[in-house]
C-alpha cells in the first residue's frame, strides 16, 4: 500500500512538472478597399471562430462606408488615408497584430464560413506547418493561369501549388519576420516564394468553394504586372538565373539565326535595290543557323534537366529565353502577313504584302489624332441601294479632310460620303461609275498615301455646323502635300471653323453668304472681313508652316466657302 501511494505521488508530481503546451493567440487581418457590402459579413463569420482573439480590418483608403461597416461589425479598424495596395494593407495589419498566429482573409468573400477559417488556421495551431495558403473551388484565375504559373514553372519549378495567388494565408508571426512583404498584388506570390526558398514549411489547404467579386480587366492587368515584377525580382534575388550562361550562347545564336530569316524576308519583299538571290541566301543561312542552335539549346537543356535538382531546367536559361520567344513570334507574324497577302491564280503564286501607314502630324492643324496608323484599303463595289454613296473608313476620311455626310464630285456626279459598314474597317466601297472613272478594280489595295492620288482633282464639300450657321468648304484634292495656309472663320466674333488650304498669292477667291457673293484678294497672313446684313464674317489667315492637299478653287472655278445663316 505504501509503495502504491509513492508511485501515485511520483506520477502526480510528473504531471505537474510537465511543461504545459503554450497557448497561441490568433489574429485575423482583413484588408479592405471599398468593400462596404461584404466586410461586415466577413467580420461576423470570423467572430464565430472560438480561438480567434483579434480581428483587424485594414481600411486601405476606401471612399465608401467600409470603415463604418467594419467598426459596426466589431472589428478593430486601422485606416490608410490613401490607397496603398494590398501588400501594404497586409503589412500594416501584421505589424499591429498582437497575437502569435496571423491569418489574412479578403474582405470580398461572399460565402465565407467559420469552418473555412478554421481549416486555414488549425494546421498551424497543431504544429503541422508554419504557413498555410488556401486553394478553393472556382473558375481558374486568369492572372494565375496566364502569368503566375508559367513564370513559377520557369523559375521555381518546385513550387507546384494549384492556386499560388489564392490570397488567403495564415502564418506564425515569428516566421513572417523573415518574409519581404510586397506593397501590391505581388504580396501573395512573394510570400510563397520566400517561404519556399528560406525553407519555411508551407502547406496548401483546401477550404472548398469561394465566391469572390470578379476583378475588372484593368485591375487584372495591374495585378498581372505586379505579379510578374515580384516573380522576376525574386528570381534574380535568389540566383535562379545565374546558370544562364551555360546555354546563353546557343540561345543568342538562335536569335541571330531567326533575325537573319526576318532580314531575308524583309529584303525580298521591301528592299528593291538588293538582288532577290541575296535575300534568299540571307534567309536560308538564317534558317540553318536557327535550327542548328535551337537543337543545341534543346540538347543542352535535357542534359541540365538531368543534373539540376528537382528538374529545375529553366533556372539556367530563362533570363534570355524571352528574347528568343519574341524573335520567333516576330518571324511568325511576318510569315503570317505574307501568307495573308498570297494569291494563287492560273498556276501562279503571287505574294503582295501591303503596309499600313504611320501618320504623325508635326503641326497644330486640326486633323484629329496627331498620330495614327492608317490603311491599307481594299476596293469593293457599292451595294445595290447605295449607288449615290461612297463608303470609306474614318482613317481615309481624315486623310482626305472630310467627314460623314460630306460630298464628293466624281465625273460630274455628286456622291455622299458615309462611314465604312460594320465589320468592314478597311473597305472602300464605290459605285461602279465612280470606280471606273478613278481607274480602280475590285480587290485593289490602296495604301493611305495613295488615296490623294486616286482622288486627285475630285471636288470635296466639307461642312461645319453651328447653332447660328452652316458653313460649306469646297476644295479639290491635290496629289501631294504642299505648303498651305491655316485659316479660322468667325461669325460675329464667334469661331465656326478652323482649317487649312492651298492658296495662291494675289489670287481672287469667292465667298457666298446666303445669296450674297463676295470675293477677296489673298494676301499671306492677311485678314478678310465681310459685312452682311447685321452680321460680320471674318477670315483670319495664319502662316503655321502647314502642308495640305486641299486645293482651294479660285474665282470662276467655284465658291471657296458657302455660308448659310
Amino acid at each position: 500500500m505504501y509503495w502504491f501511494l509513492v508511485i501515485i505521488a511520483f506520477l502526480l508530481a510528473g504531471i505537474k512538472t510537465q511543461k504545459p503546451k503554450k497557448y497561441q493567440k490568433v489574429s485575423v487581418i482583413i484588408p479592405a478597399y471599398n468593400e462596404e457590402d461584404t466586410v461586415a459579413t466577413v467580420v461576423g463569420v470570423v467572430k464565430e471562430v472560438s480561438f480567434v482573439d483579434e480581428i483587424i480590418v485594414v481600411n486601405d483608403g476606401s471612399s465608401d462606408n467600409t470603415e463604418a461597416e467594419a467598426i459596426k461589425a466589431g472589428a478593430r479598424v486601422i485606416t490608410h488615408r490613401v490607397n496603398k495596395g494590398k501588400g501594404e494593407a497586409l503589412f500594416t495589419g501584421y505589424r499591429k497584430a498582437e497575437c502569435d498566429v496571423i491569418a489574412f482573409i479578403d474582405a470580398d468573400i461572399h460565402n465565407l464560413t467559420s469552418k473555412k477559417v478554421e481549416a486555414m488556421i488549425m494546421p498551424i495551431l497543431e504544429g503541422k506547418t508554419d504557413i498555410t495558403k488556401t486553394k478553393f473551388a472556382r473558375a481558374r484565375g486568369r492572372v494565375t493561369e496566364l502569368t503566375a504559373k508559367p513564370l513559377l514553372n520557369f523559375f521555381f519549378p518546385e513550387i507546384n501549388f494549384e492556386q499560388p495567388l489564392s490570397g488567403q494565408f495564415a502564418a506564425r508571426k515569428e516566421v513572417l519576420k523573415r518574409i519581404n512583404f510586397e506593397k501590391d498584388y505581388g504580396v501573395d506570390v512573394g510570400i510563397v516564394i520566400d517561404a519556399d526558398v528560406l525553407g519555411i514549411s508551407i502547406t496548401e489547404v483546401d477550404i472548398g468553394a469561394i465566391e469572390h467579386d470578379m476583378s475588372p480587366l484593368g485591375d487584372l492587368n495591374l495585378m498581372a504586372n505586379e505579379v510578374v515584377r515580384t516573380i522576376m525580382s525574386r528570381a534574380n534575388k535568389y540566383g535562379r538565373v545565374i546558370m544562364i550562361d551555360e546555354i546563353g550562347h546557343f540561345i543568342r545564336m538562335s536569335i541571330v539565326g531567326l533575325s537573319l530569316v526576318i532580314l531575308g524576308l524583309f529584303t525580298i519583299f521591301f528592299v528593291s535595290f538588293v538582288p532577290l538571290v541575296i535575300g534568299i541566301m540571307i534567309g536560308v543561312i538564317g534558317i540553318i543557323i536557327s535550327i542548328y542552335y535551337i537543337v543545341k539549346v534543346i540538347i543542352k537543356s535535357i542534359v541540365m534537366f538531368k543534373k539540376t535538382p528537382k528538374g529545375n531546367l529553366v533556372r539556367s536559361f530563362i533570363k534570355i529565353h524571352f528574347p528568343l520567344i519574341i524573335s520567333i513570334i516576330l518571324l511568325l507574324l511576318m510569315i503570317s502577313t505574307f501568307i495573308g497577302a498570297a494569291h494563287f491564280e492560273n498556276g501562279v503564286l503571287s505574294i503582295e504584302p501591303n503596309s499600313r501607314n504611320l501618320i504623325i502630324y508635326a503641326d497644330d492643324s486640326p486633323r484629329g489624332n496627331s498620330i495614327s496608323v492608317r490603311g491599307p484599303y481594299t476596293v469593293d463595289i457599292a451595294i445595290e441601294d447605295e449607288l449615290d454613296i461612297i463608303r470609306m473608313p474614318g482613317d481615309a476620311m481624315a486623310t482626305l479632310g472630310v467627314k460623314e455626310n460630306d460630298t464628293i464630285r466624281v465625273d460630274d456626279t455628286v456622291y455622299t460620303i458615309m462611314n465604312a459598314r460594320d465589320g468592314e474597317p478597311n473597305i472602300l466601297r464605290l459605285p461602279k461609275e465612280a470606280k471606273n472613272f478613278l481607274n480602280l478594280e475590285e480587290g485593289n489595295v490602296i495604301q493611305n498615301t495613295r488615296l490623294k492620288q486616286v482622288f486627285e482633282g475630285t471636288l470635296m464639300t466639307h461642312s461645319y455646323e453651328n447653332e447660328n450657321a452652316t458653313l460649306y468648304e469646297h476644295y479639290t484634292i491635290s496629289s501631294r502635300d504642299v505648303p498651305s495656309s491655316t485659316y479660322e472663320i468667325f461669325l460675329d466674333n464667334s469661331s465656326i471653323a478652323y482649317s487649312t488650304g492651298i492658296f495662291k498669292k494675289n489670287s481672287i477667291y469667292e465667298v457666298k453668304i446666303d445669296d450674297f457673293v463676295t470675293s477677296f484678294n489673298f494676301k499671306k497672313n492677311s485678314n478678310v472681313t465681310f459685312n452682311y446684313e447685321n452680321h460680320t464674317v471674318e477670315i483670319l489667315f495664319k502662316d503655321t508652316n502647314t502642308t495640305s492637299i486641299k486645293q482651294v478653287p479660285r474665282q470662276n472655278q467655284g465658291n471657296f466657302l458657302n455660308l448659310n445663316l
